[in-house]
């Protein structure tokens, strides 16, 4: 089996951060592993705090897994600040990491920002040792320093993000409002066009988790960046459709939708 290690916050209510990767690692059929940068709670309304994790027991966690256990891939979400990039940065490089899907999260749905202001240049360098990047509008044009209007925009702020030293940059297409393409900016220059058909969801949390799991989930196992994009699409596009509430907001999911319904579980 293969093995894929997320690095990333850890989320109260299971939707997101480093529970929605396990569930999307299980789903995909290898075995999770985690390195937790922080804890936070919130809820299916938001995020009400933040601890960020040590950054000595951050770089422990690291060694713990790689000094025993072959990564096959790893999914990078949460990194909060300065200390925390430059330890997993540091780490990955030492360990000869491979196959590195970096999420750049910056804020929560409801705008909680989750990247620290003067961490910003910081995460920039860090993308650098990426094999795929995976920012939505609102990160990419952040990310890119401009603006994003349009469909040759996305694909200008792609070749800004690349010049980091990221290989392969995913800007997923679901903020814009002529429709939800994703576009893939690959290391050879080529742009492949992921099209898709917008579904009308309300529970959509943690949906850049699992996404850019499902990525790494396939990369590791042998899969192309073209290929892995590509599954990644058609799982989360299932998972979004399978979504259900458990609160009073935006619900979870539906990472595991044919075992409950094996199980005969009610989502009333």
């Amino acid at each position: 089996m293969k093995k894929v290690l997320t690095i990333a916050g850890s989320d109260s209510c299971g939707g997101a951060g480093i529970q929605a990767d396990i569930k999307t690692m299980s789903a995909m059929g290898v075995y999770g592993m985690s390195v937790i940068t922080a804890v936070t709670a919130q809820n299916t309304l938001g995020v009400s705090g933040v601890f960020e994790m040590p950054k000595d027991i951050v770089e422990e966690q690291l060694k713990a897994i790689f000094e025993d256990i072959k990564v096959d891939s790893v999914k990078i979400g949460m990194l909060s600040g300065i200390e925390i990039i430059k330890t997993v940065t540091d780490s990955l490089k030492k360990y000869k990491a491979e196959n590195i899907v970096i999420d750049p999260v910056m804020l929560s749905k409801n705008k909680y920002k989750l990247l620290k202001e003067e961490a910003f240049t910081e995460m920039q360098r860090f993308i650098g040792i990426g094999t795929l990047v995976t920012p939505n509008i609102p990160e990419a044009e952040v990310l890119a320093s401009m603006k994003i209007n349009n469909e040759e925009d996305i694909i200008e702020a792609a070749k800004r993000i690349q010049k980091f030293g990221v290989k392969n940059v995913l800007v997923k297409g679901g903020h814009r409002e002529d429709n939800c393409t994703d576009i893939l900016l690959m290391e050879n220059g080529e742009i492949i066009k992921y099209f898709g058909t917008r579904i009308d969801a309300v529970n959509t949390h943690g949906t850049g988790c699992t996404l850019s799991s499902a990525i790494a989930s396939l990369l590791a196992k042998g899969n192309s960046i073209e290929e892995s994009v590509r599954g990644g699409k058609e799982y989360i596009t299932q998972a979004i459709k399978d979504s259900f509430s458990i609160g009073n907001g935006v619900g979870p999911l539906g990472h595991f939708i044919d075992i409950y319904k094996k199980t005969g579980t009610d989502f009333e």
